[in-house]
């Protein structure tokens, strides 16, 4: 039983959101991805899951899980499934997302969606960004029938299902629930120079200043494409305006023109002065390892870290909510539907149902650094502290949706953002930014 591993050509991996429609011009004359074959052994584990697809034939999986934790915790799903389907090829086409938020792999799945060339399967943002990009134009089956198989409309937490569906009908299985607005910190740096995490902002930039006489970085953060910056800027939102507040931004009931937008900025712009100096040349995917090697204090980033930190073997670190956030859960979910003229069906479809049931999720999440969004797992003794601290959190805390990673705008918004941001963290200029920042919601068509 082996697995393929399905890579990419060079010609794909410069490609960023900023520049995306001059890339897909590109690709869409270009003859189809590069494949290199690689073998990936695999070990029997237990079946008590989803039903079986038809006998032969392969499946193509794409997505950007390529790092520490999402090989892994992708394996593990893998395993499952050729323990339930032997007889089926997987084809494992991940492409390592590069300028953050999976932006490579984005771009490639949407030439092959124009051409008529999808994957089995992909993963995908819950939310905005399945339906925005490719529900929308009717690239994608309903699978309400999957849903009702599994009693997935019991079992899902209300507001995953909201996001999931459209016109009526669910798109998609949610695999996990993803927490954005964590502080993730390096124990021993924090110990050896008699820190305790910070809860505010205040003690954020005193801590950072402590450590910038020492010489360690106190953020880790790569923005050599847009996407981190927007993602600390999310949660920098989220402390800044609180939880009904923040969520108003993508409904029009808080203004871009608000004065703690202004501010929010400024705390931004500070958080700038105290992070590694080269990080407009260094990629988001990357910067973790600066945690880990311990040339950076810590990082603000989603749950995923956790996944990483494990896969890399490493124990130095712990977590709080980023500074003002306690009480709120910023939330994504990674997920899987089915494409319209997908080649193996009746493998896609087994494969999807596999996502959304207990034995998938509890074999996924521990390995990913997740937890469950099945409401009804999650008791796996191979979850950890931080999970289930994270899913207690989830079950009380308010819910606010990330922009960065799909579920709070379409993704036209997204691009939009998260290249306003990145201009900030070249220019820093804070009254240009929020213009911008007004004039992308205009363009979404909300107003400020």
């Amino acid at each position: 039983m082996s697995v393929q591993t399905r890579g990419s050509s060079s010609s794909y991996l410069f490609a960023a959101r900023m520049d995306r429609r001059r890339f897909l011009r590109m690709a869409l004359g270009t003859a189809g991805l590069a494949a290199v074959g690689a073998t990936v052994g695999f070990s029997p584990a237990p079946s008590r899951g989803a039903a079986p697809a038809a006998e032969g034939g392969k499946l193509e999986i794409f997505s950007w899980w390529t790092a520490p934790g999402e090989v892994e915790a992708l394996n593990a799903l893998y395993d499952l499934y050729k323990q339930q389907n032997p007889g089926v090829e997987i084809i494992n086409a991940a492409l390592a997302g590069g300028t953050g938020a999976g932006g490579n792999m984005k771009a490639v799945l949407q030439t092959r969606m124009l051409a008529g060339q999808p994957p089995d399967s992909f993963q995908v943002h819950l939310g905005h960004e399945l339906i925005d990009s490719h529900v929308k134009a009717g690239r994608m089956e309903p699978i309400d029938d999957i849903y009702a198989s599994l009693g997935l409309n019991d079992v899902f937490p209300k507001g995953l299902l909201d996001n999931s569906s459209y016109d009526g009908h669910q798109w998609s299985v949610p695999v996990n629930i993803h927490r954005s607005n964590i502080l993730w910190y390096n124990t021993k740096i924090f110990n050896d120079n008699g820190l305790t995490p910070p809860a505010t902002w205040d003690d954020y930039f005193a801590i950072a200043e402590k450590l910038k006489a020492k010489g360690i970085v106190m953020a880790a953060l790569g923005e050599s494409s847009p996407g981190e910056t927007g993602h600390y800027f999310e949660t920098v939102l989220q402390s800044v305006l609180g939880a009904d507040a923040y969520k108003g931004l993508w409904t029009g009931a808080t203004a871009w023109t608000d004065s703690r937008i202004t501010d929010a900025l400024n705390i931004m712009k500070r958080i700038l002065d105290y992070a590694n100096p080269d990080y407009l040349s260094v990629a988001w995917g990357d910067v973790a390892e600066m945690v880990v090697k311990g040339t950076a204090a810590t990082q603000i980033d989603g749950d995923w870290r956790n996944g990483y930190y494990k896969g890399k073997q490493f124990s130095d670190y712990s977590w709080v909510p980023v500074p003002g956030t306690k009480g709120i859960y910023s939330a994504l979910a990674d997920s899987f539907g089915l494409p319209k003229g997908a080649p193996d069906r009746d493998n896609a479809i087994a494969w999807v149902k596999l996502c959304g049931t207990r034995e998938g999720q509890d074999a996924f999440n521990p390995l990913k650094g997740s937890i469950p969004a099945r409401t009804d797992a999650g008791q796996s003794p191979n979850y950890d502290d931080y999970q289930k601290q994270a899913m207690q959190d989830f079950k009380t805390n308010t819910i606010v949706p990330s922009v960065v990673h799909g579920f709070a705008a379409k993704e036209s918004w997204v691009t939009d953002y998260v290249n306003a941001m990145n201009a900030f963290a070249t220019n820093r200029d804070v009254a240009a930014t929020q213009n911008a920042l007004v004039q992308a919601a205009a363009d979404a068509g909300v107003g400020s």
